[in-house]
């Protein structure tokens, strides 16, 4: 019985003592010496405790947010960006000393001391997916590509009308579509009005005839003016060297006389029909000369500065596998397109074998060369509305929220007027996670969207 009470009083007193030591041994300090506000989980910063541990949904271990906004060792742990003046900030040293102008010493700025800066270790890193680039000089070329449709080559549009009134008597253009050449007989018009002057001319020339004898001082040339001038009068209606002559051949007015066509095309527009009468009014044809059409591009307006007038694009459709047309810009339109925010662009290109068709859409690819531009990756930037963010790594987990200006779109890669510098390396992937962070991190600040952030000058 004696020895049942000593083991029962044993096992008792080491219950106790192992439940007062877990309840009453004070928590140690943390080694880095610094005051934790709290712990969050790394993969749901929304999730905090007031004590380390492991988040009760994912498992992860909680890290540490310290009072002074950073995490990781102490401050003189931490990398040194520059050395400043604490009286004068604006001035910046590589090295510690004194300012040369006031005399004051200079102070050692660290990774993590500007607004919206965050640490990160590597294993969260990965785990988020952080991914890293260098800010780099490019010179490549522009490609811009856009949309456009294929138009008439309105320099290339000829009217055919009848210049005496009349009726049409014979067609030999008879559809529309139908290709006709230069000089090509298009229809027949009968015109008493042009019989009338036909007659007019066989007058005057018999006349000169008879006033070629004539004794009367001046006859004779006032005869010959009056044949000129009732030849002018034919030619004005429109009949060719050709038929005068055979006028003044048979001396026979012609009745019906032919309309040929003033240039060579396709048919567009026809209104010729027999005994149709007609006018110099009437529009009898229209036709349109496509071995040289043109292109209308939309090009959005914050592109509008990579075009110019004789500047060269191409040209592809997708009915023209693997096939390049040249193409040269004539024309920029003065004003945008207030629904579409784009600027109209008017291209030439030439059309061998008439496959680019009226009103067909293509495919117009402007090539813009471009001299040497500080450039990032199009992903690295965030665009917070009013400003636009990129993340800067410091090294050793610490990443630094920097506004920049941009400029141009180059290809797959953004221009940077300012906020960055050749040679910086940035985040490229994962800096939408670092920017929540950093606006847990920083709430007064409002994280990377929400401050001006450090910026080296």
């Amino acid at each position: 019985m004696k020895r049942f009470l000593v083991a029962v009083l044993t096992v008792a007193g080491f219950a106790a003592g192992w439940y007062f030591r877990g309840r009453s041994t004070p928590a140690l300090p943390h080694k880095s010496g610094r005051t934790v506000l709290y712990w969050v989980d790394p993969m749901h910063p929304q999730y905090r405790s007031d004590k380390p541990g492991v988040a009760p949904d994912c498992g992860m271990r909680l890290e540490p947010v310290y009072e002074d906004g950073g995490e990781g060792g102490l401050k003189r742990d931490r990398k040194v960006l520059y050395y400043f003046d604490p009286k004068d900030p604006k001035y910046r040293s590589d090295h510690p000393g004194l300012n040369p102008e006031t005399g004051n010493d200079l102070e050692p700025f660290y990774a993590g001391d500007a607004p919206g800066s965050i640490h990160v270790s590597p294993e969260k890193q990965q785990l988020i997916g952080v991914r890293t680039g260098v800010v780099e000089r490019t010179s490549a070329a522009i490609r811009l590509r856009t949309a456009g449709k294929v138009d008439i080559d309105e320099r290339r549009v000829s009217h055919v009308h009848s210049r005496v009134a009349g009726w049409i008597e014979k067609v030999n253009a008879d559809y529309t579509g139908r290709y006709v050449r230069k000089g090509e007989p298009l229809f027949t018009v009968y015109s008493p009005e042009l019989i009338a002057s036909q007659q007019e001319y066989l007058l005057a020339l018999s006349a000169r005839k008879m006033m070629a004898r004539s004794s009367v001082q001046g006859a004779a040339g006032d005869s010959e003016r009056m044949v000129e001038a009732a030849k002018r009068r034919l030619e004005h209606w429109n009949l060719n060297k050709e038929q005068i002559q055979e006028l003044e051949r048979t001396q026979t007015p012609i009745r019906s006389v032919t309309i040929e066509a003033p240039a060579s095309g396709y048919i567009t527009a026809r209104n010729a029909f027999p005994n149709l009468r007609i006018g110099p009014e009437t529009p009898i044809y229209t036709l349109v000369d496509l071995s040289q059409v043109w292109i209308i591009a939309d090009v959005h307006e914050s592109d509008a500065a990579l075009v110019r007038v004789g500047q060269e694009a191409t040209i592809s459709a997708s009915h023209l596998p693997g096939r390049k047309i040249r193409a040269r810009v004539t024309y920029i339109l003065p004003q945008v397109d207030p629904d579409t925010r784009t600027l109209k662009v008017r291209l030439e290109a030439p059309n061998p074998g008439l496959v680019l068709k009226p009103e067909m859409y293509v495919d117009v690819d402007f090539i813009v060369p471009q001299s040497a531009r500080l450039a990032v990756p199009a992903e690295a930037v965030l665009d917070a509305g009013v400003r636009k963010i990129v993340f800067v790594d410091l090294g050793d987990g610490y990443f630094e929220p920097r506004n920049v200006a941009t400029g141009l779109r180059l290809g797959d890669r953004i221009e940077i007027l300012d906020g960055l510098k050749e040679g910086e390396r940035i985040v490229v992937s994962g800096n939408f996670l670092l920017n929540s962070e950093s606006q847990l991190k920083w709430p007064d600040a409002g994280g990377a969207a929400g401050h001006g952030a450090h910026r080296d000058d």
